[in-house]
């Protein structure tokens, strides 16, 4: 964190400062470094969550939800603190423009995003301020390394997650932030939305009360979840994070999501494990593979900076030739899980129950639909970003073409998951299948396969009494036919 260079400079006379801090995928209040930055610069500072179409275009119902519910407990916690959150809608050039005339703000900060949409955005919204002669900062606060800090030695770009790995894992990650001790107020504040006006809940439809008998909503919560996870599971982490059935993943992803916990913290909670195995004779396996799956977050995001078609568009060209599936009556059985394939059903049913979905399963489920049933990937991208409370942009498009073969660091395409044996592998005692899927457990089921379908929508029109479907397509025969098209599609590109 660096200070503003005009911070103690200012005359005995001159206006006190008044710092709009835009919030956005950073919802909290420790380690938030234009939180931290503004409250140093002095002066009273103002937190501002913009409802703009770049924001509201990319969230689907369950992110849109989850959202809300973050939305509510940092408003809350500002509140205990004394501030308060600002809610508008809105381009957001024109409303910030409109808050800075409000309030009499002299400096805009944010913190960084590194999507396409949102890097067009932010460039024209801190020209606008700086032609303006309002001060305009943006700072890392959703990433260990900014994307272009971390080079190849030809001074290119990773596209293999193994050599970033190698190139990140020693490098210092600066220490988290912690929260202001207090937030200056202004002495007034500029008018605001009701966040429940946005209706940002709404598309969940009954599916909300299901996934929130599941969702942990917050700053304290998420900190809550690292801790417990960092004491009671991460050395077994290496060991037993693919078992479906098994609490076995720190839960993170939800929190990572709309920044309620920086990866800043869990990094250093992780090393903390590490450290502690060594010194006490522990296997340190465990907090290193955690360690390992930050950095795969972070290279999902090196890639979405330096490639951005991968949200879009088969990264790699060459696959612009696969005869891929669009949406078919297939693909929506396999949206509604009755595949006939239990682990994947399980998979999907999870989803709409939990509101996310095991990376094992998530792997399973979509090579299916992928490679079994020669889906387009872009079929199923579009579906977890409407569905999982945990998306994240980065992830679930690099996850997807990665799986699909057509990916940055992808597997061979013959390398086809097969759902039975991943079952056998990752569930040997079905557990997981029989907490999801009813139809196939005893009479009394689990509530959280009979809480599938409440959460289902009603056009959908299911019944915990229909008879489970026989399966979609012959595994093997679906493996032929996809090694089929793999084949036919090597010899149009040649």
């Amino acid at each position: 964190m660096t200070s503003d260079q005009d911070f103690g400079n200012r005359g005995a006379n001159a206006a006190p400062h008044k710092t709009l801090v835009w919030l956005r995928r950073d919802l909290r209040l420790s380690d938030n470094p234009a939180l931290a930055e503004a409250v140093a610069r002095g002066g009273t500072v103002i937190p501002v969550f913009l409802l703009d179409p770049v924001t509201e275009r990319a969230l689907g119902a369950a992110p849109a939800w989850r959202l809300s519910r973050s939305l509510s407990d940092l408003s809350r916690r500002l509140e205990e603190a004394g501030s308060r959150l600002i809610f508008r809608r809105g381009e957001a050039g024109a409303e910030l423009k409109r808050l800075v005339a409000e309030t009499g703000a002299d400096a805009v900060y944010w913190n960084r995003l590194y999507d396409a949409a949102s890097i067009e955005r932010d460039t024209a919204v801190k020209a606008a301020l700086t032609d303006a002669a309002i001060k305009a900062r943006s700072f890392n606060a959703s990433l260990l390394f900014e994307p272009w800090e971390v080079q190849t030695k030809t001074g290119g770009f990773f596209k293999v997650f193994t050599p970033f790995w190698k190139a990140v894992k020693d490098r210092q990650v600066a220490p988290a932030l912690a929260a202001p001790a207090s937030i200056p107020a202004p002495d007034a504040w500029p008018a605001s939305d009701d966040l429940a006006d946005w209706g940002l809940e709404r598309a969940m439809n009954r599916g909300a009360a299901v996934v929130a008998r599941h969702a942990r909503t917050g700053e304290g919560a998420a900190r809550d979840r690292l801790h417990e996870f960092i004491e009671t599971r991460v050395e077994a982490y290496a060991r037993d994070r693919d078992f479906l059935a098994e609490p076995a993943t720190s839960r993170l992803s939800e929190h990572l999501a709309v920044g309620e916990i920086s990866p800043r913290t869990a990094w250093a909670a992780g090393l903390h494990a590490m450290d502690r195995a060594v010194f006490e004779g522990g296997d340190p396996a465990g907090p290193q593979r955690f360690l390992q799956e930050l950095v795969w977050r972070e290279f999902a995001y090196h890639l979405l900076y330096h490639t951005p078609h991968i949200e879009t568009r088969n990264w790699r060209e060459e696959w612009d030739a696969f005869p891929w599936r669009g949406d078919n009556p297939d693909a929506e059985r396999w949206r509604r899980g009755l595949t006939g394939v239990p682990v994947v059903d399980a998979a999907m049913r999870e989803m709409y129950v939990t509101g996310t979905m095991h990376n094992r399963a998530r792997m399973i489920a979509a090579s299916y639909l992928t490679k079994h049933l020669l889906t387009d990937w872009r079929v199923g991208e579009a579906w977890f970003r409407d569905c999982l409370i945990d998306w994240d942009p980065a992830s679930n498009a690099m996850g997807w073409q990665w799986v699909a073969g057509c990916g940055p660091d992808a597997a061979p395409y013959f390398r086809i998951f097969n759902p039975e044996t991943q079952a056998k592998r990752f569930d040997p005692d079905g557990a997981y299948v029989r907490r999801f899927v009813a139809e196939l457990g005893p009479a009394e089921a689990h509530p959280d396969g009979l809480s599938y379908f409440d959460a289902a929508p009603r056009s959908w029109n299911l019944r915990k009494s229909d008879p489970y479907p026989a399966p979609l397509v012959n595994l093997k025969e679906g493996r032929e036919r996809a090694l089929a098209a793999y084949q036919q599609r090597n010899l149009s590109a040649a």
